[in-house]
C-alpha cells in the first residue's frame, strides 16, 4: 500500500499528540503542535496559488505537475515545517545549497522552475542578485535569523504567513505527488531526482518495519508503530543533503523526537556533544571522517555523560576503519552503522561496528532491491562471481530527473525486464553475499588502462595516524593518460613524509594505485555536509585553484 508523507505524519500525530516532536533551544514543538503549524503553512502556500498542475499520469517519468518550493535554509524548525507544510498543500520542496554564489543559485532555481522560496534573512542579498532574472519565482518566505537583514521588497516574513494562513487546504494529497531532492553537483551540475512520495516512503523514510523490513501494509500499522516511539534523535549534518533530511523524516515517520543542536548553521563537535548530553540523545548521525574526526578530537578534550546514546549513525560519505574504531574505544556503549545509499536509490545496505564486530570500511549487508548488475547493464551478478559490476536497486525507486529524458534513460534501466536504478558506484559481491563497494565511476581514475577508485586510495592513506583528512583525485599524465593525485591535510603538529605516507599504503592498496604526488593544505574542502569536492582537489591538483 502507498503513502503520502504527510498522511503519514498525520497518523503519528493522531498517535503520540503530546509527544515532543520537535526541539531547538527553546523552542519544543509536540506532534500536536508540530502539524498544527504545518496546516498553518500549507494554507499559506495554497492561499497563494500554489499546489498541482497536472496529474502525475498525464506525465513523462522526468516531467513534473506540481509547482515547486525551493528551502534556501540552515538547518532549523522552519525547515522541516516547509516540507511538510509544501507535502500538505501538494506542492514539491526542494534542498538549495545555501553556500551557492549568485550564479550557482540561479541555475538551481531556474532548472527547478521554482514558483516559492523560503530562505534565512542570511541569503536575502545573494537571492535579490538574481530573482531579476527568475519571473516564475512569485512567492517569498523570508525567516529571520541572526543577520539582522531587513525583509526582501516584495517578500513576507514566514512568522506571519503562518500566522495570518486560513488554515489546512482543501486538498487531498496523493502517493503519486512529488519528493523532490538535487544532488550536491561535486562532480557535475546538480540535478532533480524526482520521486513519488509512495515509493521513496519505504525506500528511505521509514517505511518498512525495523524487524522484517516489510512494507507497512496499512495506515493502522503506522498509528501502532508510533505509539512506541519517542526515541531522541539529532541530526547534525545540514537539511540541504539528504542523509540529514532523511534521519528527521524517519524520526517524524516512526513517532520519534528530532533534535537540532543549538548551533544548527554549522558542525559543531562541542555543541552535537553537549546536545547529545542534555537531551539524552540515543540516535546521532554524522557524515563520515569530516565529522567523526573532529567529534574524536572533542571527545578527547571534555568527557561528558553520554549514556543515552546507543547508535551512531554515519552516511553519505566514508567513515574510515581508524576513525571508527577510535570513536568505538571512546564510546564503548555506542554501535556505530555505516549507511549506503544516494539520492537515486534511497536506503540500500549497511555495516553495523561494535559490540564485537569487526570494524571495516567498504563492506555492507545488502537491503531489501538491492542488486549488482554487470558492467554491459545486461544481467544480475550473483555472490561470488568476480566481475566487478554497477551497484543498483529495483523496487522502489525514483522516476527519473528533472526535465532530463537522457539522464532518466541511461541511469535507470530494464534489467532482465525490471526497472533499476544504477546511479554509477562500482561493486561486486562477496562469496558470502555481503556487498564490496569500490566508488563512484564519475571519480574514477584511470592509470595506465587500470581503473582505480579515489575513495579506497583515502582510506588507504586515512591509516597514517598524522593524517586529518585526504581527497584523491586524478590529473592529465602523458605517461599513464591519468595519475592519482592526493590532497592531505595533516593533524595540527604532525607532519609525514611521502614515503611515510606511501609505506602505509602499502599494507592496504596495490603500488600501481599508489599517488604519484602528495600536496599538502592547510585544509581539505567539503561541504557543509562532509562530502569531498572533487572539483576543487582537481583544481588543486592541476594547480589552477
Amino acid at each position: 500500500m502507498d503513502f503520502s508523507l504527510i498522511e503519514v505524519v498525520r497518523a503519528v500525530a493522531s498517535a503520540a499528540p503530546e509527544r515532543e516532536a520537535l526541539v531547538h533551544r527553546t523552542n519544543r514543538l509536540t506532534y500536536g503542535e508540530l502539524i498544527a503549524r504545518v496546516d498553518q503553512l500549507a494554507g499559506a502556500l495554497h492561499s497563494r496559488g500554489l499546489g498541482v498542475v497536472h496529474q502525475r499520469a498525464d506525465l513523462a517519468n522526468w516531467e513534473s505537475g506540481q509547482d515547486h518550493l525551493a528551502l534556501y535554509l540552515h538547518n532549523c524548525p522552519a525547515y522541516l515545517e516547509s516540507m511538510l507544510g509544501a507535502y500538505g498543500a501538494r506542492v514539491a520542496p526542494f534542498n538549495v545549497n545555501y553556500r551557492y554564489v549568485a550564479e550557482e543559485l540561479r541555475y538551481l532555481l531556474a532548472d527547478s522552475g521554482a514558483r516559492a522560496i523560503v530562505f534565512h534573512a542570511a541569503f536575502a542579498p545573494t537571492l535579490d542578485a538574481v530573482r531579476g532574472d527568475l519571473p516564475e519565482l512569485k512567492v517569498l518566505l523570508q525567516v529571520a535569523d541572526e543577520s539582522g537583514n531587513p525583509l526582501l521588497p516584495g517578500a513576507e516574513w514566514y512568522e506571519d504567513a503562518v500566522a495570518d494562513s486560513p488554515g489546512r487546504p482543501p486538498v487531498e494529497p496523493s502517493p503519486d505527488d512529488l519528493y523532490i531532492l538535487y544532488t550536491g553537483g561535486t562532480t557535475g551540475m546538480p540535478k532533480g531526482v524526482l520521486w513519488r512520495q509512495g515509493d521513496i516512503y519505504p525506500a528511505a523514510l521509514g517505511g518498512r518495519k525495523i524487524s522484517t523490513g516489510e512494507e507497512y501494509s496499512g495506515i493502522d500499522g503506522i498509528i501502532e508503530n508510533a505509539k512506541n516511539g519517542g526515541v531522541r534523535v539529532v541530526p547534525s549534518a545540514p537539511f540541504m543533503h539528504g542523509a540529514a533530511h532523511w534521519m528527521a523524516l524517519n524520526a517524524f515517520h516512526n513517532g520519534n523526537t528530532v533534535v537540532l543542536p543549538d548551533n544548527a548553521a554549522m558542525f559543531d563537535p562541542a555543541d552535537l556533544l553537549d546536545t547529545i548530553e542534555r537531551e539524552r540523545i540515543g540516535i546521532s548521525l554524522i557524515v563520515g571522517d569530516a565529522f567523526g574526526r573532529p567529534l574524536l578530537d572533542e571527545l578527547h578534550r571534555r568527557s561528558r555523560d553520554l549514556f543515552s546514546l546507543s547508535l551512531l549513525i554515519s552516511g553519505g560519505a566514508a567513515l574510515s576503519a581508524p576513525v571508527k574504531t577510535a570513536l568505538l574505544e571512546q564510546l564503548p556503549g555506542v554501535a556505530i552503522m555505516d549507511g549506503l545509499g544516494s539520492s537515486e536509490t534511497g536506503q540500500q545496505a549497511n555495516q553495523i561496528s561494535g559490540g564485537g564486530r569487526p570494524v571495516s570500511t567498504g563492506t555492507f549487508t545488502p537491503g531489501t532491491g538491492m542488486a549488482i548488475v554487470s558492467e554491459d547493464l545486461t544481467r544480475r551478478l550473483a555472490p561470488g562471481e568476480d566481475e566487478l559490476g554497477w551497484l543498483a536497486q529495483q523496487g522502489r525507486v525514483p522516476l527519473g530527473y528533472l526535465g532530463d529524458e537522457a539522464k532518466t534513460t541511461r541511469t535507470f534501466p530494464t534489467i532482465d525486464g525490471v526497472r533499476m536504478s544504477v546511479p554509477g558506484d562500482r561493486a561486486r559481491f562477496t562469496t558470502e553475499g555481503l556487498l564490496e563497494l569500490h566508488g563512484r565511476d564519475s571519480v574514477t581514475i584511470n592509470s595506465g588502462g587500470e581503473k582505480i577508485f579515489a575513495e579506497e586510495v583515502e582510506a588507504a592513506l586515512a591509516h597514517h595516524s598524522a593524517v586529518y583528512d585526504v581527497v584523491v583525485t586524478g590529473r592529465p599524465s602523458e605517461r599513464w593518460g591519468q595519475e592519482v593525485i592526493a590532497v592531505v591535510q595533516f593533524r595540527d603538529g604532525e607532519q609525514a613524509t611521502d614515503a611515510e605516507l606511501l609505506e602505509v599504503c602499502s599494507s592496504h592498496i596495490a603500488r600501481y594505485k599508489f599517488p604519484k604526488a602528495i600536496i599538502v593544505v592547510d585544509k581539505v574542502l567539503r561541504s557543509p555536509a562532509g562530502k569531498a569536492d572533487y572539483r576543487w582537489a582537481k583544481h588543486v591538483a592541476a594547480g589552477t585553484l
